[in-house]
């Protein structure tokens, strides 16, 4: 292909290079680590892995507590603290979706903000729900 057949100024995408997981045709689409299947929670991964085990530990608490026909105010006094763990969990995994996947469609612009904000709203409104 020649440089006028894909555009003088336009320049032709590196075949070798990473970055570029687009058309040929369209170099000057914006790729970013969410087009790479990188999601907002991949830096603190394995201390989020570490805190849902945490969290499991207080469910199996919760299950022996029961088995052990524990007082009950004691029971839902672990289940507030075991629900607190989740929605804490839940606002950290949401603040990094803001940051990383609405952050990266809106550098790409265009339906994919509206579509993420849209999603992001929704997720809010469901953990206000509960």
């Amino acid at each position: 292909m020649t440089s006028t057949e894909t555009g003088a100024n336009t320049p032709s995408p590196s075949v070798t290079d990473p970055t570029n997981a687009t058309d040929v045709a369209d170099a000057t689409e914006i790729v970013t680590d969410h087009d790479r299947g990188i999601h907002g929670y991949h830096k603190q991964k394995q201390e989020h892995l570490k805190r849902l085990r945490r969290i499991e530990g207080q469910i199996r608490g919760l299950q022996r507590m029961v088995d052990e026909d524990v007082y009950c105010i004691d029971i839902l006094t672990q289940v507030s603290a075991s629900t607190k763990a989740l929605q804490s969990f839940a606002l950290q995994l949401l603040e990094e979706h803001l940051r990383h996947c609405v952050a990266d469609a809106a550098v790409k612009g265009g339906d994919e903000i509206d579509a993420k904000v849209k999603e992001a709203t929704q997720a809010i409104a469901r953990m206000l729900r509960t």
